[in-house]
């Protein structure tokens, strides 16, 4: 097998390693499937269709038989979680020479190739139609999908509305104007933002994790500024370990009522 087959086969994420390894073995895919075949049992981005489908030529090229293929990519698994190599990922001006995964691109694919769950958060978000565009598109097409988002509700500096109220306003506009879909997610804040004084924490991070597989950890917002022009950094890893840490530490949060859900209204 050429060595470039291997490598853009460690570069699929886990969980598409996985579903192509199941469809091959079941038969709803074959090495000779059409691109449309492709798409629709794997619900692929553009991108990594093309990936997949040069990855099946290679195999029918070299005469391995579908189940052969699927061995392939099940003995892979084992090898990607000895050898975890994240992805660096950037906003901001394109500089020949040097590579970097997009950001937008990586929400984008994290987000569009989730089927189980997906946790997201972010500081800040602006046109929140646009900002969760991708995120509730892929709750309506995965109704089952167990979708979490983590926000900041901020104090304005001088404002003395309690605490409840604010929650409230926010609650209200989040699901009114904000929030771009008719499937909803589970949402959660940091109530210590809201201290009336002086916030005594807020919930700065950003990023997203799908299927407990795949983590994405970056510094930009759900904003167009972050995810388009700013110089933003991340890491992008496709390990369940840190995935799973990630999740399970934000879901001791919740379960703790350090994080507490937004009303639905």
């Amino acid at each position: 097998m050429p060595h470039q087959v291997v490598e853009a086969l460690l570069e699929l994420p886990a969980h598409l390693r996985n579903s192509l390894a199941t469809a091959l073995e079941t038969g709803l895919l074959r090495l000779d499937s059409s691109p449309t075949a492709v798409r629709a049992n794997l619900a692929l981005l553009p991108d990594r269709e093309q990936e997949v489908l040069r990855i099946l030529a290679e195999w029918r090229r070299s005469g391995i038989p579908e189940a052969g293929a699927a061995i392939w990519l099940r003995s892979l698994d084992a090898l990607a979680d000895t050898f975890t190599r994240p992805d660096f990922v950037w906003s901001g001006p394109e500089v020949p020479g040097l590579h970097a995964r997009d950001t937008r691109r990586v929400y984008d694919e994290v987000i569009g190739a989730a089927s189980r769950s997906i946790w997201a958060c972010t500081f800040a978000f602006f046109d929140g139609p646009e900002a969760f565009k991708s995120l509730a598109a892929r709750m309506d097409a995965r109704p089952d999908m167990r979708v979490t988002l983590l926000l900041n509700i901020g104090r304005k500096r001088g404002d003395t509305t309690a605490a409840d109220d604010l929650v409230r306003r926010f609650a209200d506009r989040f699901w009114d104007r904000e929030w771009p879909g008719p499937s909803r997610p589970s949402v959660f804040y940091d109530p210590r933002s809201l201290e009336p004084r002086r916030a005594a924490g807020v919930l700065h991070a950003k990023g997203a994790v799908a299927d407990e597989e795949v983590a994405f950890i970056t510094s930009a917002n759900f904003t167009e500024a972050a995810l388009d022009r700013n110089i933003e950094m991340g890491l992008l890893y496709r390990d369940r370990q840190l995935a799973l840490t990630v999740v399970r530490h934000f879901q001791t949060l919740v379960d703790r009522k350090l994080l507490l859900p937004l009303p639905i209204g």
